[in-house]
């Protein structure tokens, strides 16, 4: 057995002895790299390579998004966003069948689209809407289901880190504009899925609905809002339309929503210190994911790993639908015990090579493997979002796993009509000519 794969064995072992030993994600990610490295000591010297491959992993102009982004993100939480998003939502649909699951939903679906973060979204939008939701009478696993499903569209829904990571991952193969501008769709249609099983829900159920607000209120609530909407045309059209690029549309989005937090005065001055400190902890965690990712990344690529797989699924799976079945599983697996951002800077440089042999674009794979690992955070045992949405509903995450298995049915069905009709996420990118 050559030394090679001996240390491709020892690289997958040891992750996943680690990952079972409940070792946290990255230094799982660090110590098997480094173990791995070792064996080729005569090649490589395995601590000055994996400090290299980690430092000049977060050595881009393009990463610089991402600390600006949950800045954005925490400010936006704290400075009042959150309750006219969901007064304006509530004026749109609060009158339907379900019509706080549905406020729930597209509450979720604008603060994580405008925060670009689906934890801040079950955050913020699940402390509020839980007991309101109760107060009608829906359980309270229920309201934990809806928010942490539908909080996932901000993963799609532009502007997203994880979008930006992808993007890094793909080695300029997508752009960031070209990607932000395919997530509309397939966010938004995810979206009207939730809300479709909802809707049975509260039918078969009987669930009260709220009362028919005037047009007078819904401007209102609108004109409260609007100034948080905007946000949105200002970041993305201007990605888009080419006057900034993501990272300094970044910059723009914490200035802006500093300002505005001000003029609501839902935030005084002496309050940032406390966002600043929150906003430097998540940054200093996901950055800390990104080195030791992009260090497993390189080593993948070191060993020749991307060939190897790429070569043995095109031989054995020369069928194009059961290939994109084949790693549509694989990488639901992989969300299963991996979070969002090492899954896709490991795994995208493994798959991207064989999608695009067989004709898949790199954006829409994009949007595939983000919707996939969006799914994984929802569920068991890492299940980031799972944790954080139960926790904000104060239930265990035993109770909400059976009613969450059907809106976890419906994303995987959303999941399969993305990854087989490419014009889904296509369409705006080309209309764009991005």
């Amino acid at each position: 057995m050559s030394i090679e794969v001996i240390s491709i064995i020892v690289l997958f072992v040891s992750f996943f002895a680690l990952l079972l030993l409940k070792v946290p994600v990255a230094y799982s990610i660090g110590i098997a790299t480094t173990l791995s490295l070792l064996l080729n000591i005569d090649k490589l010297p395995a601590i000055t390579t994996i400090a290299q491959r980690m430092t000049t992993g977060i050595d881009s102009f393009a990463l610089l998004a991402i600390p600006f982004f949950i800045l954005a993100g925490d400010i936006m939480k704290r400075g009042g966003i959150a309750t006219r998003l969901i007064n304006f939502a509530k004026s749109l649909v609060s009158s339907l069948p379900g019509g706080l699951a549905y406020v729930n939903i597209l509450a979720s679906m604008l603060f994580g689209a405008i925060s670009g973060s689906a934890l801040a979204a079950a955050s913020a939008i699940g402390s509020i809407m839980t007991d309101r939701m109760e107060e009608e009478g829906y359980p309270r696993t229920l309201s934990a289901s809806v928010n942490i499903t539908a909080s996932t569209t901000g993963l799609l829904i532009p502007p997203s880190n994880i979008l930006i990571i992808y993007a890094l991952a793909s080695g300029g193969t997508a752009s960031v504009a070209a990607l932000f501008i395919a997530g509309y769709l397939p966010g938004i249609l995810l979206g009207i899925a939730i809300m479709g099983y909802v809707t049975f829900i509260a039918i078969s159920k009987r669930y009260a609905k709220g009362k028919r607000a005037t047009f007078f209120e819904i401007w209102t609530y609108f004109r409260k809002a609007f100034f948080s909407l905007l946000l949105l045309v200002i970041v993305v059209g201007g990605i888009v339309a080419g006057v900034f690029t993501a990272t300094e549309a970044s910059v723009i989005a914490v200035l802006y929503a500093a300002v505005l937090s001000l003029v609501y005065g839902d935030m005084k001055v002496k309050d940032f210190s406390g966002v600043l400190l929150s906003s430097a902890k998540t940054t200093a965690t996901v950055m800390f994911l990104i080195c030791t990712s992009m260090a497993m990344s390189w080593l993948f690529s070191f060993e020749g790993i991307p060939e190897m797989i790429s070569s043995f699924l095109l031989e054995s799976l020369n069928n194009k639908f059961a290939l994109f079945l084949a790693i549509n599983l694989i990488l639901l697996l992989v969300g299963t015990f991996m979070d969002m951002t090492p899954a896709v800077l490991i795994f995208t440089p493994i798959f991207l090579p064989v999608v695009t042999a067989l004709g898949m674009d790199p954006v829409h794979f994009g949007i595939v493997i983000v919707l996939n690992l969006s799914i994984g955070i929802c569920t068991p045992p890492v299940g980031t979002l799972l944790f954080v949405g139960s926790g904000v509903a104060k239930v265990s995450v035993t109770q909400v796993i059976k009613p969450l298995l059907p809106f976890l049915l419906i994303m995987v069905v959303v999941l399969m009509l993305i990854s087989f009709i490419p014009e889904i996420s296509m369409f705006l990118p080309q209309l764009f000519e991005l």
